[in-house]
């Protein structure tokens, strides 16, 4: 009790201090502004960091696998404690918690096997920070942890559960669901949570991309990246502008719009590479040799092996237990038409090049199909393109036409959860074990320092104003250069 009531005084004092002003170096949403990845000031960033080495505060944190966003005087993320979903708000300079929220839940839906219920990464602004739990809904905070709306969603159809996260453009909040039934992108009202509009994705199924807002000739579109096909979206009205075929079945990043103008995009599934594809049987030919009850579907006892078995609950997407000929062949399609591809995807220019309806052929400027990450999305940092792929291969590629300029080993080998992000000419790399990276960039990058926080990583660093904020599986880290004297 006593805890809470100093949770409670702090959120009253909280209160009652009006928020610091807006600054340029927030990171307020996912990978930062616009999900770039990229701090947009030139603060001096330490290339040596570590469990004990330049750390200005450290705070024991529940776990959860969603980013640290940074606005204001504040540190916001999400984690999950004895099943309760919770959003926290940390003070900048010290890292204390000064208060938690708690997002009500009747019951916490089904996760991948390594997911977590904290996967999406909350977005703020100087008054509000706006969290989501997947079917438990959006929740949207003032400063001092006060909630101000609440929308539900679902349930979602999707055992590996919810990780795309919200944004906000404007005044207002932006969320894709990319599910195995009825997928939407939307527009609220980030005071009211109210809709503003809501675009029907059901062709899409699930995917874990954040969408990112691409200025093309003065107007705003709303980008995600799903099933096969990358898309464009009006920001005011939420209708389709544009799409780009040719990407892979699932996506689980997120794309970036780099400097040039160009998008960036990046999608990669297992059977999608160039000799590896995975081939299926028609569903008629499988049938007839294992449909044992005869009842023109496919139950997972008698599914028993293969790449559909190996994704039944994915291919079943009614959720009903059994696999239909349409549910069936739906997936099969996207075994045959899904392609592993790194995208640069130029806008349209104005009159004559309006950049709408398929301009797979006329937009794409260069495709790369052997650098492409799994997860972690890819980083454009002055003209260059940079990818990272499970394993720790970081590859570098000029932006202007896709040409590799180097493609070496990192120390940290383990898989890439946790997306690249930059400062001070310095690229910051996390593998799942929580294996620290530190390169100078450049057409032919080195490696400045190396770290093993010995903890699991999922989240991506924050870095804002000299400083960067890095989520363990139990910690919040803060790295900065100690004060010059």
């Amino acid at each position: 009790m006593r805890k809470i009531a100093g949770l409670v005084r702090l959120g009253l004092l909280a209160a009652l201090t009006l928020p610091p002003p807006s600054r340029a170096s927030d990171w307020p949403q996912f990978r930062g502004p616009n999900a770039s990845g990229r701090t947009p000031d030139d603060t001096r960033l330490p290339a040596d960091i570590g469990p004990t080495t330049n750390v200005l505060w450290k705070t024991a944190l529940p776990p959860g696998h969603s980013s640290p966003v940074v606005v204001g005087d504040r540190v916001y993320l999400t984690a999950i404690r004895q099943k309760r979903l919770l959003t926290l708000a940390l003070d900048r300079k010290d890292g204390r918690i000064l208060w938690e929220a708690e997002a009500p839940a009747p019951a916490l839906e089904q996760v991948h096997r390594i997911g977590s219920h904290a996967q999406p990464t909350p977005t703020a602004d100087t008054e509000r920070v706006i969290s989501f739990f997947g079917s438990c809904g959006l929740f949207c905070y003032d400063r001092a942890g006060k909630l101000l709306w609440h929308r539900p969603m679902g349930p979602f159809k999707n055992d590996f559960g919810a990780a795309s996260s919200p944004v906000l453009a404007g005044d207002w909040v932006l969320l894709c669901q990319d599910h195995d039934q009825d997928s939407f992108l939307m527009a609220l009202d980030k005071r009211s949570g109210k809709t503003v509009w809501k675009t029907d994705r059901t062709e899409f199924l699930r995917g874990f991309c954040t969408p990112v807002v691409w200025d093309v000739a003065g107007r705003k579109q709303v980008v995600v990246a799903g099933t096969l096909r990358v898309a464009g979206y009006d920001l005011q009205t939420g209708k389709e502008v544009w799409t780009v075929r040719g990407i892979s079945r699932t996506v689980c990043m997120t794309p970036t719009v780099g400097d040039d103008g160009r998008l960036y995009v990046a999608g990669w599934s297992a059977g999608g590479d160039a000799g590896a594809r995975i081939e299926v049987e028609p569903f008629d030919t499988v049938l007839k040799r294992l449909d044992k009850n005869g009842n023109g579907k496919l139950e997972a006892s008698e599914l028993t092996t293969g790449p559909m078995a190996d994704r039944f609950t994915q291919v079943d997407l009614d959720k009903d237990g059994s696999i239909t000929r349409q549910e069936y062949e739906r997936f099969r399609e996207l075994f045959e038409k899904g392609r592993n591809v790194l995208l640069a995807i130029r806008p349209g220019r104005g009159p004559g090049d309006s950049g709408s309806g398929d301009v797979t052929d006329s937009h794409v400027v260069w495709r790369n199909t052997r650098q492409v990450p799994f997860c972690a999305s890819p980083l454009f940092l002055d003209g260059l393109v940079y990818t990272v792929k499970d394993g720790g291969l970081l590859a570098c590629l000029d932006a202007r036409d896709g040409k590799v300029l180097q493609n070496d080993r990192l120390p940290g080998r383990g898989s890439y959860y946790s997306s690249p992000v930059a400062g001070d000419g310095k690229i910051f790399l996390l593998d799942v074990q929580g294996r620290l990276t530190v390169v100078k960039a450049g057409r032919k990058w080195e490696v400045l320092g190396s770290s093993d926080f010995e903890e699991d990583v999922y989240a991506t660093p924050a870095i804002a104003k000299g400083r960067i904020y890095l989520r363990t599986a139990g910690h919040l880290y803060c790295f900065g250069l100690p004060p010059k004297k």
